[in-house]
């Protein structure tokens, strides 16, 4: 395996003047507001789940920095412990439902799927833009709460608990059910497009692999998150009119809760991480110069997860008093989810291997997907395991395992591909030395901030509180310290981009190499995606991609 620089920084020059495109194509607040271009609805998206991810990430760093002393002494405690529980509340709602979820899907999604199939838009674009204002409305209603009240039952709104307590839940779990609709449309609108608008020539198994992942995930999306809406509208009505469905107090059953929750929750881990694994694929084979490994398996893997996903909700409840039989059930399936997440991880390795992997800001990203992506798999494991879970559960054990999964795969990914896609998106390109160095940054502060919670958790640690013993304050440091570096990692990939757009050189139509068909339009793209019908081929066959001096970026031979 080889070697070489990312041809990035090679003087670009325009191959074509391209006087409009989606950017330019018509100008003012209601030309964005109202359009029913999915690259700017994409791009909308973008820049909202980006603004739920600072507010997310602003209320992990309180929580970390709150953690810094033992906080024995409520004098000395950043805020108080009604406080952390809505700022912990918060910080996993705000990241689940109006980040991590929407964040490939929606925005990239959005923005990639109809230039990966060569056409000029989705199926519904009035449905594609009722979600997206849907989303809004949903994150109107989480900001609500910010003004009010605030939620502390955990993102989770387990019962009883959130039947009793005081703070808004019942806006909380209207915003949930409103963001459910707005996943649900995306996922219509992505199936129907996939099914219907290929191209001649584009067979099943000529799509990308980030079309098999959405295609996947939004499978998981129409069929799971009914369940969601359902559950979080018994919970608001339990709250409003006592219709007894969760209560104990009207022979109610609070673990049936939990049964209707984790039906969607464990298939929406799916949701946040196959469009991510999808992403991948794309960054391992373009930026390695070589053609995908084990192509079928990949795309296989991605609807055996979808399905297998539905099936292993119960690993979440061995601690709530389910019969022998029914935990020793869900833990088989949990090891045998594993299996296809592992020959990704296998042939996104075989892949590399004997290819000429250019070492740039894309690929540092999906490096680092790799290695932590793969810990937290792994880590999964000792928790589908009976007797090890009754130990690590509830514990910091299961934080880190968490974040590993959906920081270190989902948000490490979309980084990545956000840096993949940035020039085709906004026609600019970004500094690769100072993107690098956000990887690193971010690669050592994600490992310093969660690997000190595995031990945590192993001791004993439980989650959600906000105190501990002392003998515990040496690794919370450390994970604190770790925090703050992370922050200043994803501060400075914010950096890198935003410098892009005000002082990036002209991007080429293709400045990596990639033989998908949004490599064949302009950067970015025009309003209508192409001027003529792009060729179809295999969209991993490298052999006729070669690196033209002239333009600064890949050409067709």
């Amino acid at each position: 395996m080889s070697a070489v620089t990312s041809p990035i920084t090679a003087p670009v020059t325009t191959e074509e003047k391209v006087e409009h495109h989606y950017l330019n194509h018509s100008s003012g607040f209601l030309s964005w507001a109202l359009t029913l271009d999915h690259k700017r609805i994409g791009m909308m998206y973008l820049a909202g789940i980006l603004f739920a991810f600072f507010l997310g990430g602003v209320f992990a760093l309180a929580i970390r920095f709150h953690l810094w002393n033992p906080n024995k002494d409520p004098d000395l405690a950043l805020f108080t412990n009604q406080t952390y529980n809505r700022i912990f509340t918060l910080h996993g709602a705000i990241m689940v439902f109006l980040f991590i979820i929407p964040s490939v899907p929606a925005a990239l999604g959005n923005f990639l799927l109809p230039i990966m199939l060569g056409t000029k838009d989705v199926a519904f674009p009035r449905l594609n833009l009722s979600s997206f204002y849907l989303w809004v409305i949903g994150f109107i209603f989480f900001s609500f709460t910010l003004a009010t009240s605030g939620i502390d039952t955990g993102w989770t709104f387990y019962t009883p608990y959130s039947i009793e307590t005081t703070s808004s839940v019942t806006p909380a779990t209207f915003g949930v059910f409103i963001l459910g609709f707005s996943s649900i449309f995306t996922g219509l609108n992505f199936i129907v497009t996939i099914n219907t608008m290929r191209p001649p020539g584009m067979t099943w198994f000529r799509m990308p692999l980030f079309l098999w992942a959405v295609y996947a995930t939004s499978i998981i999306q129409v069929l799971a998150t009914p369940v969601l809406g359902i559950t979080v509208l018994l919970l608001a009505m339990e709250r409003l009119i006592g219709i007894g469905i969760f209560d104990p107090a009207l022979n109610g059953d609070p673990v049936t809760f939990q049964h209707f929750f984790w039906f969607y929750s464990h298939p929406a881990v799916y949701i946040m991480i196959l469009p991510a694994m999808g992403i991948i694929s794309e960054l391992m084979s373009v930026h390695s110069h070589k053609g995908i490994f084990g192509y079928r398996m990949i795309a296989y893997s991605s609807i055996a997860i979808a399905l297998f996903g539905f099936l292993v909700w119960g690993h979440h409840m061995f601690t709530a008093g389910m019969s022998d039989i029914t935990t020793i059930v869900f833990s088989a399936l949990t090891f045998t989810v594993s299996i296809p997440s592992a020959i990704k991880v296998f042939n996104w390795v075989g892949t590399m291997y004997q290819g000429t992997v250019a070492i740039n800001t894309p690929m540092v990203y999906a490096l680092s997907f790799l290695f932590l992506f793969t810990i937290g798999g792994l880590t999964g494991l000792f928790l589908g395991a009976l007797s090890v879970d009754m130990h690590l559960h509830d514990t910091y054990f299961v934080v880190a395992h968490f974040h590993y999964v959906m920081m270190g795969g989902t948000l490490v990914a979309f980084v990545g591909g956000l840096f993949h896609w940035w020039p085709k998106m906004t026609g600019k390109m970004f500094n690769d030395a100072a993107g690098i160095l956000s990887g690193v940054i971010v690669f050592i502060g994600f490992n310093l901030t969660f690997l000190p919670q595995f031990v945590l958790g192993t001791r004993g640690m439980p989650r959600r509180y906000a105190s501990y013993v002392e003998e515990f304050q040496e690794l919370h440091r450390l994970s604190t310290i770790g925090a703050a570096t992370l922050g200043v990692g994803l501060l400075v990939a914010g950096i890198v981009l935003l410098h892009s757009l005000f002082y990036g050189k002209k991007a080429p139509k293709n400045p990596w190499g990639g033989a998908t068909l949004e490599w064949e339009c302009s950067s970015p793209p025009p309003h209508d995606n192409f001027s003529s019908p792009p060729s179809v081929g295999d969209p991993y066959d490298f052999s006729k991609i070669e690196y033209d001096g002239k333009s600064g970026g890949y050409v067709k031979k």
